[in-house]
Order: C-alpha cells, then structure tokens, then sequence
C-alpha cells in the first residue's frame, strides 16, 4: 500500500513509487505460489535461480522439492566431477643443528670457518598425492615419495582404485613400487558393522630381493559416547605389535592414551591438547611417551596466521634422543615439516631457547610482518568487493532514498499517533561502521540515518526486528559492504529518552527498560 503508484501524484515520487511496487509484485510471485514459495523458504534466491525447475512436475510437496533440487544439483557436480582433485602434500627438512650446544672447547686452526657453528641438512622428504575421481563412486589416487638421508635416498610411487561399495564401506586395491623395495600389492577394507562401530582391514605384499614379505594391519573402533572413541589395533608382518587407544575429542579439547606392546618398540602414551575458543583457532598441548626406547616429553603450541594457513612449534626432550624443535606450517592441503635437532644431550640451555626462542620470532613477526600483511590483504579484498558490487549499492542506495522520500507522509500520521498516546518515537537511528573519534575521518561516513525507516515499523508503540540483517529492511542498504554493521537507536516512550546499540544479525525488540537513559547520567 505504501508504494502503490496511485497513492502518489508527484511524478517523481510516482516513478519511485513504480519502481518500489514492482519489486514487491515479484516477491508476491514468488510467496504466492505454493512451490516457489517452497523452494525459496528452503534454498533462497539461489535455489531459484537454478537450471531444470521449468520440467519439474508442480504440486509437490517441500519435502519432494527438496529431493528435486538435490537431485539437480547432484547431476551438476558431477559434470564437474573430472574436473575435480584433492592434491595433498608434505615436504620435511631434518636440521643438524647439535654445533650450537654440542662443540668442542678446543679450536682446530688447520679447518676454515671452525669457529661457526655448522648447521646442516641432513634429511629431506617430499610426498605428493592426487585424487581424480573417475564416477561418484570411484576414484583413483596416485602418490609419490622421495626421501633421502646423509646422501642416501629412493623413492617410490603408487596407484590406488577406491570404489565405495555402499553406504556401510569401501574397498581400494594398491599397486606400487621403488627403487629401494620391489613391487607392493595391497588391499585396504573399510566396513561400518554397527552405527557406532566401524573395522578397518590392511593386506600388504611387498616384494624384494629378500623374498616376499606379507603384512597385515586390523583396527577396530567404536564410539564409546558423543566425543570418544575406542580404538583396537593388530599388525602382523612388519613390526608386530598390538595397540590400544582412547581418543576424546571436545570442542576445548583432545584427549589420547595409548598403549602398544610390540617387537621391537612397547610403550605408554598420554597427550593433551586444549583447544582456545579465539578467532586465531590457538592450541597448546603437551605429551609423555614411555617405552623400551627411553622417555620423550613433548609440548607447543599452533596457531592460525592466515585463513589458510596454521603455524605450530613443538619442543621434544627425550632420552636418549636428546632436544629437538618440531616446526610445521600448514597452508591449505600442504603440510612442511622443519625438525630440528638441537642436542644429544639434555642441555637446559637448548630446552630454554628451543623454547623462548621459537615464541619471540613469531611475536615478531606477528607484529611486524603477518598482522600488517594481513590488514593490508583485507583491504584489498574489501576494495575488490566494494568495487564490484558498487552498482549494486547505489541501486540499492537509490532504491532506499525512494522509498524513504515514500514513507514521509505515513511516518508523519504514526508520530502524530505516538505522541497523543505517549508512546514511541525513533528521535535518532543510525545503521554502519560505528568509529571512534581517532580514526580517519573518511571511516565517519559509513553510518547511514535510518530514523525514517525505523519509524515507519513501528505499530502500537512497538518495533520488533528479527535476527536478520537490517540491509534488508525497507529504506536501508548497505553503507560498509563487507565490514561489520550495527544498529544504534535513540528513541522516547513515556516522555523519556531510550538509547540502544545491536548487531546487525541481532533480533532487537524495543522498548525495554534496560534502554532507558539515566537522568542523573
């Protein structure tokens, strides 16, 4: 009714009123009939707009639609299905570093640069690993290794054939071989038996000058409640052992224990992880593993740096391995690995900087590389996204200015019956980027008035929005594309003056008398 063309003469106001009305005509399309109505309440804007709804059979019910739109949108995925991978890899650096705490006292003047530490690089590993998906139920993955270790190497490659059977399990068959061991047949089975417990079956040949040499590897697991885990290990073959371990895992923490009896290696592990609920994703955890092997204390911390990348140090104090520092960065489906080995000794001057150490250089960089790197990243992102959507805004600028001009004379009938009742009246709204006063003066105008169209909500002396965002609501639009937006009201009931600020997803219902301004204040 408000934006109906023939409730306005002015021929400006007329054509705003035109263009508004049409608008809404086409939501009444959409709303008025049963299945748009259906396929918009369950998938939005964008379910509409997809390809193959002009063949689908009308009268149907939501739940039905629904099948239809995801049968639709099954048949485009797998039209992008070849197109599709999931290429994973790991490079590993080994260290030698011992020539910082482990030296000789005395100096040979017959060698060139004794007096520096030499720091060596003693192992690499490069794994690398693709899936081609070749139907919706088959894939095939191909991977590789090269590894090498004081001046010793080989590698290897191999080809998997996964299929999934049904809903239950998957078998995949394994075909690979190197130049250090023969050709390797495998067989990898993987089977739900119950809702709550699943087992997995590993058969291995693997060929060589030796002869063959037979493997087999058997984990049965079960949920022993929502966050934890049991878990039954047998190998046979190659390094027999048993294993058994917990594994609880919570949105604050990881918990594991662990043990395996074994030839050659038993032994006893318990490691804890707490996990803090900040935007950064932080970690910090901490291991004790015991066994024929000796003893080795581990702890570190990671944390999120990028949207894609996570950066952990790990300190390990053992003996007899002695101290290393672990260092890994994950960026996306890329793991690199930096293992630094320290000392063969315990040194507590190689605990203290394997520790310290690590913690000052990120802080560092955090500081003055990765938060300015990232702050200059986000503008960027936003400027590509305000650029590209700029004509949209000023339609939906424009759109908003029309119908606030529209709204004048029904604000003006509601204030005039708020005020014989006492009841409410939007003194002052403002919609943005609140900022302080020592930011830049260009960030102060992105706070739009929206006083008009809050106004124009209220109905027997209340306003009720919903968790929704308010870009939305007749006469707003979005002044900070991309950047986080509230709502700030001054308003009067009874005479008496309200302030309010929410989020823009947050549902606000006013008045309250939580609003209320303090006389004395």
């Amino acid at each position: 009714m408000l934006y109906h063309p023939d409730k306005h003469r002015d021929p400006e106001l007329k054509s705003q009123a035109e263009r508004l009305f049409n608008l809404v005509h086409q939501a009444y399309e959409v709303l008025s009939d049963p299945q748009t109505r259906a396929i918009y309440d369950i998938y939005g804007r964008r379910g509409l707009e997809m390809e193959g709804w002009e063949v689908v059979e009308r009268k149907r019910t939501p739940a039905e639609i629904r099948e239809e739109f995801e049968r639709l949108q099954r048949e485009r995925e797998e039209r992008r299905l070849q197109q599709r991978t999931n290429p994973k890899g790991t490079i590993s650096v080994g260290i030698d570093a011992t020539d910082l705490f482990d030296r000789y006292d005395e100096e040979y003047e017959d060698v060139q640069g004794s007096s520096f530490p030499q720091i060596e690089i003693n192992k690499m590993h490069i794994s690398q690993s693709i899936e081609a998906p070749l139907t919706s139920t088959d894939t095939a993955i191909l991977s590789g290794n090269l590894s090498t270790q004081n001046g010793n190497g080989g590698g290897s490659i191999n080809l998997a054939l996964r299929r999934v059977t049904s809903a239950k399990g998957w078998g995949e068959l394994e075909f690979g071989a190197g130049d250090l061991q023969g050709p390797l047949f495998g067989l990898k089975i993987f089977r739900n038996l119950t809702p709550r417990c699943f087992i997995t079956t590993n058969c291995a040949l693997q060929f060589s000058s030796r002869g063959v040499r037979p493997g087999l590897t058997t984990v049965l697991a079960r949920n022993l409640d929502k966050n934890t885990m049991g878990y039954l290990q047998w190998r046979w073959g190659i390094q027999s052992a048993m294993n058994t371990s917990i594994v609880r895992d919570t949105k604050t923490s990881h918990f594991t224990v662990a043990l395996q009896l074994g030839i050659p290696h038993s032994f006893m592990m318990v490691s804890y992880q707490h996990k803090f609920q900040d935007e950064d994703q932080t970690r910090i955890k901490g291991s004790l593993k015991a066994g024929f092997f000796g003893t080795i204390v581990e702890y570190g911390a990671e944390r999120k740096i990028s949207r894609h990348s996570i950066l952990g140090a790990t300190v390990s104090v053992g003996v007899p391995q002695g101290v290393s520092l672990k260092i890994k960065l994950n960026r996306a489906s890329q793991t690199y690995f930096f293992p630094v080995h320290l000392t063969d000794q315990l040194l507590p001057s190689a605990v203290f900087y394997a520790t310290v150490g690590p913690l000052v250089i990120y802080f560092a960089m955090h500081r003055l590389i990765i938060k300015p790197y990232l702050r200059a990243q986000k503008e960027r992102e936003l400027e590509k996204q305000r650029e590209s959507t700029a004509s949209d805004i000023l339609q939906k600028k424009q759109e908003a200015e029309a119908a606030v001009r529209l709204m004048q004379e029904s604000v003006r009938r509601i204030i005039e019956a708020e005020e014989a009742r006492m009841g409410l009246i939007v003194v002052n709204a403002w919609y943005g980027k609140f900022v302080n006063d020592n930011s830049r003066k260009n960030e102060k105008v992105k706070v739009i008035d929206v006083t008009v169209p809050l106004q124009c909500l209220v109905k027997d002396s209340k306003l009720i929005l919903t968790e929704a965002s308010k870009v939305g609501l007749p006469g707003f639009y979005d002044p900070c594309v991309g950047e986080e937006k509230s709502l700030k009201v001054l308003y009067q009931f009874r005479g008496v003056l309200h302030q309010v600020m929410s989020a823009d997803n947050e549902a606000l219902r006013i008045p309250k008398q939580s609003h209320r301004i303090d006389a004395d204040g």
